[in-house]
């Protein structure tokens, strides 16, 4: 049971991860809550797995879902970033497009 909800998992990892290199975002909610279904899932198979049990395969399994997850977040943080500095560059020119000058740092004061 471990190993197929870890197989299911990696396969919405690896969806996401492709999805995010393509730079196609519009299906990023479902990414998110198939992920979290998925780790509600593993918690609770967690609870009743005994860590020094576990298989071969299902600690290569855990070994490769936890270097797609390492590849997933550093393309989640890249594209959050991205979506930043964009939300900082239209925020800053709305706050120029509304300013009358008013209290601008390039008005000086002429005797």
């Amino acid at each position: 049971m471990l190993l197929s909800s870890l197989s299911r998992l990696e396969a919405i990892i690896d969806a996401e991860t492709a999805a995010l290199t393509a730079h196609d975002l519009q299906d990023q909610d479902d990414f998110n809550r198939r992920k979290s279904q998925s780790l509600v899932e593993l918690a609770r198979l967690g609870r009743a797995v005994d860590a020094a049990q576990l298989s071969a395969p299902e600690i290569d399994c855990l070994e490769r879902v936890r270097a797609k997850l390492r590849r997933n977040h550093e393309l989640l943080g890249i594209h959050l970033r991205a979506m930043q500095e964009v939300s900082d560059i239209v925020s800053t020119m709305i706050q120029s497009a509304e300013s009358d000058g008013t209290y601008s740092a390039a008005l000086r004061y002429q005797e």
